[in-house]
């Protein structure tokens, strides 16, 4: 029987065991009679395994954990060293290395699960725990591939199971007041946006360790690597640099694309692009000699992405900018004014006017900002999120105890094709320094920079074969 038939996913919690025990003729009883005042019954908290439980996995822990509501059950971590707090915060829970050998022993004792592990393999871990009908909160990027990021999406309707994308500001107060200000009409039709941020903030551009190092104590670098190809460990890869390598992490673009362009993704209704180009920075081995770095990210990027008209909004151009590299300042912005914040920012232009903002959509300011005072700006037409983006996990949480159904702010039908077209914007780079001999034989050609035309629901380039390498990759024999 698949998951989706079992009641339990289909019902809240408490529902479900409230009609269980009165077909069977049993009483009820109050949970103050059994635990005393303010007790919460086992059987009415979310019990959550995580995967990966460093860093970024320690803050969803603690974000989801509740003494109300969730129990953290069981902790996951390829690395001891990462794994220390959790450890100590959570003494009672279970602990493995082995993601797989966690859920074939505890997917009796868990309701949910935590991804954060690397982009590389986020899929194959989410995945796993939705076929045994197990709520999910993964990490941003939602994957490391397009196909897998639509192989999520499928999943999630058909096991039914409550879903959640890692991207905090889509809980955000200031990205539901975004999304009604445009589809209000504020700035008139929308036809340009741009998004940019300050990372990467670790390595890119760079070239493979020759040098090798010795496996730290505590690490398993065999299941680390997962789903990648094998190479020697070096510290150049973990516990967070894996980001700027193409193997296990999605660059500058992966890691905020999905915080600072799924704004504009909701505000605009935007689906699939239909053509995307780049250009991407030059890293030389000496003055006349150009590298080929194809195992790491570019140090910084430009990518143009096209979009069709959709419903009453028309056609779009989106431009995302990274490393450091910035959108011209626009006309209605003071000399002395900010442009977006620290992190990045967005900037929204329409036949009305202008809308800025920060990362995550943060403090929105029409433009020019004297405007802001001039207006009588509408309410937000979607409720905010109780905690805003710090209650993203504790959301998450109480949709799962709810049942399938339940409203979360990023569940995996909208951050699945969110994904798709970020890291469409990385098929684009990846292709771009892909170079063949001319016909005459004399030098080369470089037909990856160029337009590449996409057919979305196909997951296709129809005009260069060759980037469709990059739609999905092949996994590691075993994986």
């Amino acid at each position: 029987m698949e998951p989706t038939d079992q009641p339990s996913h289909h019902l809240p919690r408490r529902q479900f065991l409230q009609r269980s025990a009165l077909a069977a003729g049993i009483m009820i009883v109050p949970r103050y009679v059994l635990g005393g005042k303010g007790y919460v019954p086992p059987s009415d908290k979310l019990s959550i395994a995580a995967i990966g439980v460093g860093g970024k996995g320690m803050y969803n822990l603690t974000h989801a954990f509740h003494k109300d509501n969730a129990n953290i059950t069981v902790l996951c971590d390829v690395d001891d060293r990462q794994a220390k707090e959790a450890r100590e915060t959570w003494p009672k829970a279970a602990y493995y290395k082995d993601f797989r050998q966690m859920l074939d022993k505890e997917a009796k004792n868990i309701d949910a699960v935590i991804v954060s592990t690397p982009d590389h393999m986020h899929a194959i871990m989410a995945l796993a725990a939705m076929e045994l009908g197990k709520h999910v909160y993964v990490e941003k990027p939602l994957t490391h591939d397009l196909a897998e990021a639509r192989q999520l999406t499928e999943a999630a309707q058909k096991y039914k199971v409550v879903t959640q994308m890692g991207n905090q500001g889509s809980s955000g107060d200031d990205t539901r007041k975004i999304e009604t200000w445009i589809q209000q009409g504020l700035l008139g039709e929308v036809h340009t946006v741009h998004c940019w941020t300050n990372r990467p903030v670790w390595p890119q551009g760079i070239p493979v360790p020759k040098e090798k190092q010795p496996v730290p104590q505590g690490v398993d670098w065999n299941l680390w690597l997962g789903t990648a190809p094998f190479r020697a460990y070096h510290e150049a890869y973990m516990p967070f640099r894996w980001r700027g390598w193409w193997d296990y992490g999605t660059g500058a673009l992966g890691d905020m694309g999905c915080h600072i362009m799924d704004v504009p993704f909701r505000a605009l209704k935007l689906g699939y692009p239909e053509a995307v180009e780049c250009s991407v920075s030059t890293v030389y081995k000496d003055f006349f000699e150009e590298a080929s770095l194809p195992e790491s990210c570019p140090p910084s990027s430009v990518i143009h992405l096209k979009f069709p008209a959709r419903s009453d909004m028309p056609a779009l151009n989106f431009s995302w900018y990274d490393g450091g590299i910035l959108p011209k300042r626009p006309e209605e912005l003071q000399p002395d004014e900010m442009m977006g914040d620290l992190d990045g920012g967005m900037i929204f232009e329409g036949t009305k006017g202008k809308l800025m903002a920060g990362m995550w959509g943060k403090n929105p300011t029409l433009l020019p900002t004297t405007r802001m005072q001039e207006m009588d700006l509408p309410p937000s037409a979607m409720p905010f999120v109780e905690g805003g983006p710090e209650g993203h996990q504790q959301q998450w949480v109480k949709a799962c105890l709810e049942g399938y159904g339940a409203y979360t702010s990023s569940p995996f039908e909208v951050a699945g094709p969110l994904t798709e077209t970020v890291i469409m914007g990385n098929l684009a780079v990846r292709s771009f320094n892909y170079q063949q001999p001319n016909a005459d034989g004399n030098g080369y050609s470089y037909p990856g920079r160029k337009e590449l035309l996409w057919d979305g629901p196909n997951m296709k380039v129809t005009n260069f074969d060759v980037a469709n390498e990059f739609v999905k990759r092949e996994y590691r024999t075993g994986w």
